[in-house]
């Protein structure tokens, strides 16, 4: 998306942002580098006291033209236009380029928060270019109150080791240069700077559970452990050393599970991986989605995936599914799978001219490459229909001295059995020309010499 410059810079000065004890030199330090070479730099601005105060301090370190400042408005509340209009005249005023953009929150199992963080990072990772930074104003009590939050839903070592200051997003990096900053430290620094930020009425609901840690327990902690935001801190340090120790562990052990990489995800070797200790298993389960980039799966799930498709017998077919992701076995391996569900009709048919990527509405795609000497030959112009597999279809591979059923041949070529109904079929005609990229039909192949199709299916979903 395009984001417009609305005004031009002004410019502020160091001793203009360095009331109190928030420095920009000192919070920036870590991360000057990576803010200088930057091709993108977005802060997230809520219009509250945390983003407020850190879009200000950020002009400390950059010129207002290399900020991006980014306001998402939910709509869950009756004050959030005139929230992002604050957020506009704010940046106009600083010279900060500014997208405001309305997202729909749909509330999920997880209630209307995680609904509301999830329609937020999802714009996040659109908006973010390849090593793009996102700035988020998360301080020391956001962190103390993500600790107890997740400490009394039971989670282990990585959840307890809150928020990181920094990790991947989308195709570039989170930042949140503000943890070790209090909510006191930040409302000194902007009283002291006559900034000006809205307050959301829905702070002071504790049906919210965030909000009942801030606004009941927290204060009565205070009370009776004053240093407790240290003490935390100190149990985050812990927790998260003892998480990567695991996760170092984890790496070790993927080692020897002959890891593969499968349509729509990877596989393992389910004999070698219980050669492992139970403690040692469990930590494999919860560590592999975290080497592609997704979600560690809590305990309830691991102990699924262990007695509903690791404990199984081996031709049953089962699945456990949870958030964007699938866990099924087939002949002995264990296989992750990425699993955005989409519609599939099994009627549906395609005219498809091979000249360009053919997207499927599966939410997967099928694509041709020109090779010698192998693939599909078809004549000039010539197209396929594209269709899937309805019962009773023959065909003979290339090599192949007779034809055979398809469900025959898949069984023989060991094609996992969830692909066989999504498998693109391309026919000539009446005729059963090629079965998705697995194999080309006699007569139908490419000669020595002779200009060649070479299909690759590539599925994004289950």
């Amino acid at each position: 998306m395009k984001i417009t410059p609305k005004t031009q810079a002004i410019t502020l000065t160091n001793a203009m942002l360095t009331n109190g004890n928030l420095q920009a030199s000192s919070l920036f330090a870590a991360w000057q580098q990576q803010l200088n070479s930057a091709p993108q730099i977005l802060v997230a601005l809520s219009g509250g006291l945390d983003s407020t105060v850190l879009l200000h301090l950020l002009l400390a370190a950059l010129p207002a033209e290399r900020l991006y400042a980014v306001h998402i408005n939910h709509g869950l509340s009756k004050n959030a236009d005139y929230w992002q209009s604050a957020v506009e005249g704010y940046c106009q005023s600083l010279g900060v380029r500014l997208h405001s953009e309305t997202v729909e929150v749909v509330a999920s199992g997880e209630g209307i928060e995680a609904a509301a963080r999830s329609a937020r990072y999802s714009l996040f990772e659109e908006l973010l270019q390849k090593d793009g930074l996102l700035l988020l104003g998360h301080h020391a009590d956001d962190q103390v109150e993500t600790m107890l939050y997740r400490l009394l839903r039971g989670s282990g070592a990585k959840g307890l080791a809150g928020m990181p200051a920094q990790r991947a997003l989308g195709q570039g990096q989170l930042i949140r240069p503000l943890l070790a900053a209090s909510r006191a430290e930040l409302e000194a620094y902007a009283q002291a700077q006559d900034l000006v930020w809205v307050e959301d009425e829905s702070n002071a609901e504790d049906k919210f559970d965030r909000n009942f840690l801030r606004n009941q327990v927290l204060p009565v902690m205070a009370q009776r452990w004053p240093d407790y935001r240290q003490s935390l801190q100190l149990s985050s340090d812990q927790s998260k050393e003892a998480d990567q120790l695991a996760e170092s562990l984890a790496g070790e052990d993927m080692a020897q599970l002959d890891c593969r990489e499968e349509r729509a995800g990877w596989s393992i070797c389910i004999e070698n991986f219980m050669q492992f200790s139970d403690l040692r298993q469990r930590n494999i389960l919860r560590h592999w989605p975290g080497l592609h980039g997704m979600a560690a799966p809590n305990k309830k799930i691991i102990t699924e995936i262990n007695d509903c498709v690791i404990g199984v017998r081996e031709d049953a077919q089962p699945v456990v599914a949870w958030q964007a992701m699938q866990w099924r076995r087939f002949q002995g391996r264990l296989y992750l799978l990425r699993s955005n569900i989409c519609d599939f009709a099994p009627e549906q048919r395609y005219q498809w001219s091979m000249e360009q990527i053919l997207q499927l509405a599966d939410n997967s795609h099928i694509a041709v490459y020109e090779v010698m000497g192998e693939g599909l030959a078809l004549k000039a112009g010539q197209s396929v229909t594209l269709c899937y597999r309805q019962g009773g279809e023959r065909c003979k591979p290339v090599g192949r001295c007779h034809s055979n059923s398809l469900k025959k041949l898949f069984l023989e070529y060991g094609i996992e059995p969830w692909w066989r109904d999504r498998m693109p079929l391309l026919y000539v005609d009446e005729t059963l020309v090629a079965v998705g990229d697995c194999w080309v039909c006699d007569g139908w192949q490419a000669q020595q010499g002779q200009s060649g199709k070479k299909i690759r299916w590539q599925a994004n979903s289950l």
